[in-house]
């Protein structure tokens, strides 16, 4: 509401534009939505989370320990904030592979 109330100062009809809303805390991302810790991004954005470690020093490069499953999204390098970008890299790792 505090937030609604200071863009009003700039929208003034916005708070009668608005139907419903939801306030959803980390604790209800995970319940609901099954993120651990609440996490939106696929685990914790730290320093030990990025470029090859994400999401596994083992897994880093898109790929996994089971043989065709690559892995692309928030949860992995280049993390979250980029569109599309896991899923490019991901795809040039595919194509890399399927043309040995």
């Amino acid at each position: 509401e505090t937030v609604v109330k200071k863009l009003a100062q700039y929208a003034p009809n916005l708070p009668e534009l608005i139907l419903s809303h939801q306030i959803i805390t980390p604790q209800d991302l995970e319940d609901i939505y099954g993120l651990t810790g609440g996490h939106i991004f696929h685990g914790e954005l730290a320093l030990d989370q990025f470029f090859t470690m994400r999401p596994l020093l083992d897994w880093a490069r898109y790929r996994t320990p089971i043989q065709n499953l690559y892995l692309c999204g928030s949860g992995t390098h280049p993390g979250a904030g980029l569109t599309g970008g896991s899923g490019a890299n991901a795809a040039r790792e595919i194509l890399k592979h399927l043309k040995k």
